[in-house]
């Protein structure tokens, strides 16, 4: 097109100039239109590359013109800087054209605390996970993040990584013995026989700990596994009542009752017992006593209370229920006792 108009314009000059001027004349007057048409020319390859671009910056759209042909030149053109961290579509050494959009996302100042270390980060991504993924941290499946990692980036925000780690330790515990106890009515309940010695077993026992940023959190035990069965230990204790009279001595008992005692001599004609035998009062060994024998057996041997030992062998009209009626050698002695209420021992026979 260029080419044609040149053409056109010199060929009517030639004509005029041949018919009208002299050579000199004609000669200033052609160097005059080549400087016109060159004018021309450049005028118009410069409307051509004149280009109208949309720039947009983190939502706000503005309109630059440039008469560069690459993307970076024509942003740095209109003053319109890209920092190494910011996001620009399409990239910057794409050739634009007239009516181009460009697209630029600036990066913001965040924190990372993690591994002990707080990182200044600078980044345009979308949101937490991508801008993570962009610097090369990474995260474990059970590691905590706070805020999510779906969150979007926003300049100032402050991101933690706890790092979570888990190991399960193995150690041995003692199984603790059983004890079995065998009673014993041969035994005062103060004794104690060991027929069987037991033994602590032995258990392995897996616990898992978790620790946060090397920090123990949480333990938990994820099963016991016996190694050595425990045995047993067999105990055998007595039953009986044990007594400890003044006098001295230990008394086997087999049953404690409240009683009310009085006393009886030969005096009153008495001499021969329920049972047969001669009444008797032996201060060393045993003594005659009267009982019910709906309360106490005939023949169970008893122990008083400031009286001593004695036998159930011997009745009397008067002793229903819980009563004794005790044998002494004197009415003096009966008198001295009189009537009293007190416990009465049963003993083993």
């Amino acid at each position: 097109m260029l080419e044609k108009m040149k053409s056109v314009i010199k060929n009517k000059l030639d004509v005029h100039f041949n018919n009208s001027f002299s050579n000199a004349t004609r000669v200033l007057l052609s160097f005059i239109g080549f400087v016109v048409i060159i004018s021309l020319a450049i005028t118009a390859v410069g409307f051509s590359m004149k280009k109208t671009l949309t720039v947009k910056i983190d939502g706000k759209s503005m309109k630059i013109v440039t008469y560069r042909s690459n993307e970076k030149e024509a942003l740095e053109n209109n003053n319109i800087l890209v920092g190494p961290k910011d996001k620009v579509q399409p990239s910057l050494d794409t050739n634009v054209k007239d009516g181009d959009r460009i697209t630029i996302k600036r990066a913001v100042n965040v924190s990372v605390a993690v591994d002990g270390k707080v990182l200044k980060i600078k980044s345009a991504e979308k949101n937490v996970q991508n801008m993570l993924k962009a610097e090369h941290i990474t995260l474990s499946k059970i590691d905590k993040i706070k805020p999510a990692k779906s969150s979007m980036l926003e300049k100032g925000m402050k991101i933690a990584i706890t790092r979570v780690n888990s190991q399960i330790v193995k150690n041995n515990e003692e199984v603790g013995f059983a004890t079995e106890v065998i009673t014993d009515n041969t035994m005062g309940n103060d004794e104690k026989q060991i027929i069987q010695q037991g033994q602590a077993g032995k258990k392995e026992v897996s616990t898992k700990i978790v620790y946060e940023d090397g920090v123990e959190v949480s333990k938990n035990v994820l099963g016991e596994n016996l190694i050595q069965q425990p045995i047993k230990q067999i105990v055998k204790i007595g039953t009986l009542g044990v007594l400890k009279p003044d006098r001295g001595g230990r008394v086997l008992y087999e049953k404690c009752i409240d009683v009310v005692a009085t006393a009886y001599t030969n005096d009153f004609g008495f001499g021969i017992t329920a049972s047969g035998s001669k009444v008797r009062r032996d201060t060393n060994g045993y003594s005659s006593i009267a009982v019910d024998p709906r309360v106490i057996p005939m023949g169970s041997k008893l122990y008083v209370p400031g009286y001593g030992y004695g036998v159930a062998e011997d009745t009397g009209g008067a002793i229903k229920g819980n009563r004794l009626d005790l044998f002494f050698s004197s009415e003096k002695d009966c008198y001295n006792w009189g009537v009293r209420n007190i416990k009465v021992y049963i003993l083993k026979n």
